[in-house]
């Protein structure tokens, strides 16, 4: 294969999406950050080069692209695109994009071929109403079927498929609609780099050490956001670890690593800690520090997330805890009832949830805006309910176990390497990308590529641009008393010599518009043309080529602007 059929993919980098540096550490980022690095890999590996796209090409995005690159692990050389010259990415033939929200790319693809290449995104969060109303106008997007989102989990897709579903019924209601064309919507998990999780026993020694733990201690460990109304409410984790405490005769630690928003969410956890699992030592830390958050993991014998919050949608940090080898004790919520095996690598704690029709009124608080986006997760967190009995269970026969903590963290950490080492989750990212640029280059003979889900042929778009994005001239076009075409006749108003010409283009008032304008020598040109006769426009369009006909009318005019040619 060649290096591009191999790895077909430019990345679009935007600094947020691939770091974890900042003073907010989401799990996007570190999905990001972690895939970022497997991409550099893959393709030095394969001796390719690596592609970026950035926002803008100013220098400034350009110089934060080689660094994101460098710091992934990059040695070699970076190619880099922009919207400048998106024609680029014809070679490439995919643009992976770290969010779900395509259509502004793709409608700006189709001035340069819808063909041209593919858009991949990928879903994190899917609760607020900025992502619900990207995935609900899919339909009505220029994204065609050589295009994909990726949703992370089968949870993930479930919502999407719902959204989809209620649109599609609106758009045959409110339209007669028939026919629905859409992207791929794949399942691909989030990876993990397995290595950077595995330690040795000098390491587990001196880091329990560190913590002041005891040969015969058991960490418990939750990595993390801590936030009790936008991550994990540690309600249930507390209660089933001081039930452990009261009748073990182990010292439970539980290490909580994560970062929190403020000072008040702090306090609170604190509280919490404190009120319903007084016999459990507490000990917090920062999981933003990396010195902190390898401690965390290497002293770790079980790892717990009783995610109950809507806004996860995979959940990064139970793979992370599996690559460590550690058991794990999850909620069965989201994307962890795709990644644990229960009973297998550890547990997943039942949860429930209110019947549909139950939220009604949480829907239309955050709708009108009387509530926030914060305050519409944490009120629905309220009424999920993880079930305390059986935690308080699997606590138990883990904490009494190591031969049992053993076995489940040997088969977590198999699991890890086999299914979410990001060297097996870039295979299915490849895989996809290669799907897609055989649909887009009309390669899968068993399928037509411009059908939709009912056999339909679409054909080719009609449209030349995206239909909100007009040539101003065309969708302004009844404001002007006439336009100017090849018919119009023109003549010399006022010869201008060169000093004449610059003093009237430095002016500020024209000098922003520099580069659209014409030059001394164009406006030259013209002027010795129609000093000989009067002209049509046609006239001096037929002496340029076709591409260039817009932009000599539109000197034309300007020239008419300032007075120094008139219309006869």
């Amino acid at each position: 294969m060649s290096q591009r059929e191999w790895f077909p993919a430019t990345v679009y980098y935007a600094g947020d999406g691939y770091s974890t540096a900042g003073p907010k550490l989401m799990g996007r980022q570190a999905a990001g950050q972690g895939f970022l690095r497997g991409y550099v890999h893959a393709a030095q590996a394969q001796q390719q080069t690596a592609s970026a796209w950035v926002t803008s090409p100013s220098p400034d995005a350009v110089k934060e692209a080689r660094q994101g690159f460098q710091q992934a692990g990059l040695a070699s050389e970076l190619e880099l695109l922009s919207n400048k010259n998106m024609a680029g990415l014809k070679q490439s033939g995919c643009l992976y994009v770290p969010q779900p929200g395509l259509a502004e790319l793709a409608a700006q693809r189709i001035r340069v071929g819808e063909r041209l290449f593919s858009l991949c995104g990928i879903t994190h969060t899917t609760a607020s109403h900025a992502v619900m109303s990207t995935l609900a106008q899919l339909p009505l997007t220029p994204l065609r079927p050589w295009d994909a989102v990726i949703c992370t989990s089968q949870a993930v897709r479930q919502s999407v498929d719902h959204l989809l579903s209620q649109q599609l019924d609106f758009l045959k209601w409110k339209l007669g609609a028939t026919r629905f064309e859409l992207p791929q919507l794949p399942v691909i998990p989030l990876g993990v780099h397995v290595a950077d999780y595995e330690f040795s026993a000098d390491q587990k020694v001196a880091a329990r050490h560190q913590l002041g733990l005891a040969e015969n201690d058991i960490a418990v460990l939750f990595v993390g956001r801590l936030s009790f109304h936008a991550k994990a409410h540690p309600h249930p984790m507390l209660v089933a670890l001081q039930n452990v405490a009261k009748r073990s005769a182990k010292k439970i630690h539980l290490i909580q690593a994560g970062w929190f928003a403020n000072e008040p969410i702090e306090a609170a956890f604190k509280q919490a800690a404190l009120a319903l699992a007084p016999d459990v030592e507490h000990v917090f830390l920062d999981g933003r520090d990396s010195v902190q958050r390898e401690t965390a993991w290497a002293s770790a014998d079980i790892f717990c997330s009783l995610a109950d919050n809507i806004q996860e949608t995979f959940g990064l940090t139970p793979i992370e805890a599996m690559a460590a080898s550690l058991p794990v004790i999850v909620s069965d919520w989201d994307g962890y009832k795709d990644t644990v095996r229960h009973e297998v690598d550890g547990f997943r704690v039942p949860t429930c949830m209110p019947a549909a029709g139950d939220g009604l009124e949480l829907a239309s608080l955050y709708e009108r805006g009387l509530i926030n986006y914060d305050m519409y997760c944490g009120f629905a967190c309220e009424f999920v309910a993880v079930d305390i009995q059986k935690a308080t269970e699997y606590f138990d026969a883990l904490v009494a176990s190591r031969e049992l903590r053993l076995q489940m963290g040997k088969a977590a950490h198999e699991r890890a390497l086999q299914c979410y080492d990001w060297r097996v989750v870039l295979n299915d990212y490849q895989s996809l990308w290669q799907s897609l640029q055989q649909r887009r280059m009309g390669m899968n003979m068993n399928m037509d590529m411009d059908m939709d889900m009912d056999g339909h042929d679409f054909g080719k778009n009609p449209l030349a641009a995206a239909l909100d994005r007009p040539d101003p001239f065309e969708f302004f076009a009844g404001y002007a008393s006439q336009t100017l075409n090849d018919q119009s006749m023109l003549r010399l108003n006022q010869w201008v010599d060169e000093a004449n010409f610059q003093q009237t283009v430095s002016l500020s008032v024209h000098n922003y518009a520099l580069a659209m304008l014409p030059s001394w020598r164009q406006v030259e040109q013209i002027q010795q043309q129609l000093s000989q006769s009067d002209l049509t426009v046609g006239s001096f369009i037929r002496q340029v080529e076709k591409s260039q006909a817009p932009r000599v009318r539109r000197y034309l005019l300007w020239m008419m602007k300032v007075g120094w040619i008139a219309l006869i």
